[in-house]
């Protein structure tokens, strides 16, 4: 299929799914990455074959809102990131703007300051995207 020939959406949404691959290709670490809507429609995906990338963008938005409202009501500010620890490895979940959601899964790591760094600049990025193909 031809550029001119893709609807809106498609269009934005191969360009997000770059800036996934490009996060995932720049630390071995990295195994899967979504951009998610905050109403938990999965704009975008690089993930395993085996994982359900509605229902789990779904999951995200649904936990990412919970943790939302609980610092809301710890008067924390703003709700930056959630990290899930798990025996197999950590999830970050990070705002990507008002309306979307940088999910990314990666091993349990040596340098998750780096993992933690590429994802808000990769946050920052699909705002960006989503910004231009409004």
């Amino acid at each position: 299929m031809r550029e001119a020939e893709k609807t809106p959406d498609e269009v934005r949404a191969s360009a997000l799914r770059s800036v996934l691959r490009e996060l995932n290709n720049s630390s071995a670490d990295i195994e899967a990455s979504a951009c998610i809507s905050s109403d938990g429609y999965s704009m975008a995906a690089v993930l395993g074959q085996d994982v359900d990338a509605d229902r789990f963008g779904a999951m995200c938005a649904s936990l990412l809102a919970l943790a939302h409202r609980a610092s809301q009501e710890i008067q924390r500010g703003n709700l930056k990131l959630v990290l899930v620890e798990g025996e197999q490895g950590v999830m970050l979940l990070v705002q990507a703007g008002p309306d979307a959601i940088l999910a990314v899964a990666a091993k349990p790591g040596k340098n998750m300051g780096m993992i933690f760094l590429d994802a808000r600049k990769v946050a920052q990025k699909l705002l960006t995207v989503l910004e231009s193909h409004k």
